[in-house]
């Protein structure tokens, strides 16, 4: 399988399955010197573990995450870091009834279409699951940026159409559609503060481009604004050009309807980014199908399973973001000779 590697110069190969011995990944190109252990680590990851709570699965995994190499004497060395995390709460039982069945809204009839072969189990590589092993690197990268001064933050904003910031409705909606047996889609907003002016490429590898990739790569995402994004199409000029001004002497942009990126390269403005995604397809009741020999059929889909996707997702996003600015950074520079000379002279 291609496709397992992100990134140019901090580039990332994750591994695993949502019910293997467990998942990981390894981080290459990161710079040597920065202070990391495994308890940089894990508030990230306990943002995106499951902790059955009421807009959680009910799988209970630790997702402790043990560093292997790449860091010496609480530093990285600038030598590959391997991170790894086991599964521990696995129930592959649970998946018995959908194996030769393609459940709507999954990748299974894809992956049956492409490899003539899937692993059924929770949906393999295609997992939620997977993205554990993304918010592990993504910590390192959040944790280099830090050290530039800037932060990426990202929390989910709405389930559906209510506020989630209203936790009394969000949850008494969540506990509806749990009895309905059924999803709701999400709301996810992602900034950035404190990005230098000039990340990014002006051609095929502009900075929204590659933030983009990043957050459509994130299953179950579905639509992305990056400022003011579709609503820009309902604009006008005069209303969404972004005035520049002169402030603690340096070019700011007085408002942010581009959401801190023109031209594909990074303005110094915060980056603000709107990420939707579908509902959970997984869902208890009865769904119309076909099996894999052609039979029509239905399938009610057993085992635990988000009821919406937002909340948990929200690292996912940050870390993703993350990760894309950590690379540009690297890559930008080699962008000017003069800094190049500054740097050797």
């Amino acid at each position: 399988m291609a496709g397992s590697s992100f990134g140019r110069l901090f580039r990332i190969s994750t591994w695993g399955e949502s019910h293997g011995e467990g998942l990981g990944v390894v981080i290459d190109g990161c710079p040597a010197g920065i202070p990391l252990t495994e308890e940089d680590i894990a508030p990230y990851m306990e943002r995106r573990r499951p902790n059955g709570g009421a807009f959680s699965t009910a799988r209970n995994e630790a997702d402790r995450v043990r560093i292997l190499s790449g860091v010496f004497e609480g530093r990285t060395t600038g030598t590959p870091i391997s991170l790894m995390l086991l599964n521990t709460d696995q129930r592959s039982r649970d998946y018995s009834n959908i194996m030769d069945i393609y459940r709507p809204g999954h990748a299974d009839f894809g992956y049956d279409a492409k490899y003539g072969f899937r692993d059924y189990r929770g949906g393999g590589r295609s997992s939620a699951r997977e993205t554990s092993a993304r918010v592990a690197a993504g910590a390192v990268a959040i944790k280099l940026l830090g050290m530039l001064g800037i932060e990426v933050s990202a929390a989910c904003t709405k389930i559906g159409d209510v506020d989630f910031s209203d936790r009394e409705a969000a949850e008494a909606y969540i506990a509806d559609l749990r009895a309905r047996q059924d999803s709701v889609g999400s709301t996810v907003v992602c900034t950035a503060k404190g990005v230098p002016a000039g990340l990014g490429e002006p051609v095929f590898d502009k900075l929204d481009a590659l933030l983009a990739k990043a957050i459509f790569s994130i299953g179950a995402v579905k639509g992305l604004d990056i400022g003011d994004g579709a609503a820009a199409a309902l604009s006008t000029g005069s209303s969404n050009n972004d005035p520049f001004r002169m402030a603690d002497n340096r070019v700011m942009a007085a408002t942010n309807h581009a959401g801190g990126i023109l031209g594909g390269i990074s303005t110094g403005a915060d980056i603000c980014m709107t990420v939707y995604f579908k509902p959970t397809p997984s869902i208890a009741r009865p769904q119309e199908t076909v099996d894999r020999f052609g039979n029509e059929t239905t399938v009610e889909i057993r085992g635990r399973h988000d009821p919406v996707v937002g909340p948990r997702a929200a690292v996912v996003v940050e870390c993703m973001t993350g990760l894309v600015l950590a690379d540009a950074l690297l890559a930008n520079m080699t962008a000017r000779a003069d800094r190049i000379i500054d740097f050797y002279r």
